[in-house]
């Protein structure tokens, strides 16, 4: 069951979400640590640009998705710096 700290979380993210796409994916693999975000399915892209550990993936010139590489590390990082 979800804890009230996710959820909030969740509705803080919706904003920035809602207004990339009306429907986002989401999709985790633990293992690597790399988090899929897609606007689009499939996302047929035919572009991609990588910044840091951020994968932009485009349809032309639209973003059709995101791919963060560590994302629980870039996280963890996240709040230490909202701690300062």
């Amino acid at each position: 069951m979800a804890t009230t700290v996710e959820m909030r979380n969740v509705y803080s993210a919706l904003p920035s979400l809602l207004s990339v796409s009306s429907h986002v994916w989401i999709d985790l693999d633990e293992a690597a640590d790399v988090l899929y975000i897609s606007f689009r399915k499939p996302q047929q892209a035919n572009d991609s640009v990588m910044e840091d550990n951020l994968v932009y993936h485009y349809d032309g010139e639209r973003l059709v998705g995101v791919t963060i590489i560590g994302a629980r590390a870039m996280l963890a990082q996240a709040g230490d710096l909202r701690k300062n």
